[in-house]
């Protein structure tokens, strides 16, 4: 069964509270029933001490300093707190007690006149508690004295402190449970306006958002991480829509064009050489479709690739290598540089890497004039390692310099000229740099060409 999370808070705030409560109220009664005791001892040490003075035990004969001390009427009546007085000999045989004493005996136990320490007992109905002490005669014991004082009343007020205790401990838990679940309930209202608030927001409305409160509590944070939750989402949503919407126009061009084709092909009768020639258009027209496809197929693999596994890389043979195999692949012209004359050693994923590379280098060869080289250039600065891919190009408007990393994003200048591309290449880089932890940089100026940069952070 679910229980609400007000109730999961009161309870345990109530249990710790309990037992804070009771250790205190333990320690109320402990320290209440260690007083009383402490006064009652501290009366029983100065009769103690007044009746040792003045009774003295000689051959077994009990003898009085002061007679009608002894006779006085506390030990003869019954009084509030009496004292009771007993003189035994070395065996513990009584031999003379106070009246008040009647046919009662205190105990006798020699172990306690030893330790000098007080201790409580039964005396008829009632409670006492009694001390004994060692009578001498030259040095020599003849006796005990046992003194007593009644703990009945504090007995009563000890019983009547735990019962007043025992009383109202379940009182206070039950009134502390409804304040705790009444507080609790309180606390979440702003958590529950936000449920309230999130539950109402979907894909239609997803610019919505949730009110932010003044006090930067932990409230305020939750709220505001929940606000820029939907604000990504609401990012990622448009950029799926308009990447839907991107990648079913530039299908539906070349499928189009397919389509044209095998119509004029089918309405008559025509000659080898034109069955040739849109049979060569249509192929074309498939080939520019399956690597539109295999574009799309790269970036869907990398925003849904997991964390990539880097290992050391040396950086100067693995570029000299691309280099060689990018220029033999594409016959044209890289040059590769190298600022540093040690190895770079770098962690990253290999593969990664190439892709990455390979989308730039593309780039860079069909932007540039092929009279000039493309540039592959790697060097090391204060933040670490970098490599950079320049071209020749006719650079990048400084307006675009963003927007050329989205998916599709081409420039009007590139589409005029009838320079070939889909606009996910460095949609991918993009992505590929970001699961890397790879800076990704350009710099360009229209007539000048540009430069990717790409910066590792330090190994």
């Amino acid at each position: 069964m679910k229980t609400a999370y007000k109730e999961r808070i009161a309870r345990r705030l109530t249990w710790v509270t309990a037992l804070i409560i009771l250790v205190v109220f333990v320690l109320i009664y402990g320290v209440a029933r260690l007083t009383v005791i402490q006064n009652i001892d501290r009366d029983l040490q100065l009769e103690t001490e007044k009746h040792q003075d003045q009774i003295f035990l000689v051959n077994g004969e009990i003898r009085f300093l002061h007679k009608d001390e002894w006779e006085e009427m506390e030990h003869s009546q019954i009084q509030l707190n009496p004292i009771f007085i007993e003189i035994v000999d070395l065996e513990g045989n009584s031999m003379d007690r106070s009246p008040n004493l009647r046919e009662n005996h205190l105990s006798f136990s020699p172990e306690k006149s030893r330790k000098n320490e007080a201790w409580t007992q039964k005396l008829g109905a009632q409670e006492v508690r009694q001390r004994q002490i060692t009578l001498y005669n030259d040095g020599k014991p003849e006796g005990y004295l046992l003194l007593a004082k009644s703990f009945q009343d504090a007995r009563e007020l000890l019983d009547n402190l735990r019962n007043v205790l025992l009383i109202f401990y379940p009182m206070i838990l039950v009134s502390l449970f409804l304040t705790m679940r009444y507080l609790a309930g309180k606390s979440i209202e702003p958590i529950q306006q936000i449920i309230a608030k999130t539950n109402q927001i979907t894909q239609k409305n997803l610019n919505e958002r949730i009110s932010e409160p003044e006090l930067n509590d932990e409230i305020g944070q939750l709220t505001r991480s929940i606000n820029e939750l939907l604000g990504r989402l609401e990012q990622s949503l448009k950029r799926e829509k308009q990447f839907t919407s991107d990648a079913s126009h530039e299908l539906r061009t070349p499928l189009s064009v397919l389509r044209g084709t095998l119509e004029v092909l089918i309405r008559k009768s025509r000659t080898p050489d034109e069955y040739e020639q849109k049979i060569k258009t249509a192929l074309g027209t498939i080939d520019r479709m399956s690597a539109l496809i295999d574009q799309l197929l790269a970036l869907a693999r990398v925003e849904s690739s997991k964390n990539l596994v880097k290992e050391e890389l040396e950086l100067i043979t693995f570029l000299e290598e691309l280099a060689d195999q990018t220029a033999n692949d594409q016959q044209r012209e890289v040059s590769f540089q190298s600022l540093v004359t040690v190895p770079i050693y770098i962690k990253a994923n290999e593969k990664t890497l190439q892709m990455i590379l390979d989308n730039l280098l593309q780039n860079a060869i069909k932007y540039s004039e092929k009279t000039f080289p493309v540039i592959l250039r790697t060097g090391k600065s204060e933040q670490g390692a970098f490599i950079e891919v320049v071209d020749s190009g006719k650079g990048i408007d400084q307006e675009n310099l963003e927007q050329i990393f989205d998916p599709f994003f081409r420039e009007k200048k590139a589409v005029d000229e009838g320079i070939p591309g889909s606009g996910l290449g460095l949609a991918i880089v993009k992505k590929l740099a970001q699961e890397s932890g790879i800076q990704l940089s350009v710099q360009s100026n229209p007539g000048s060409g540009s430069v990717f940069r790409l910066d590792f952070p330090q190994s």
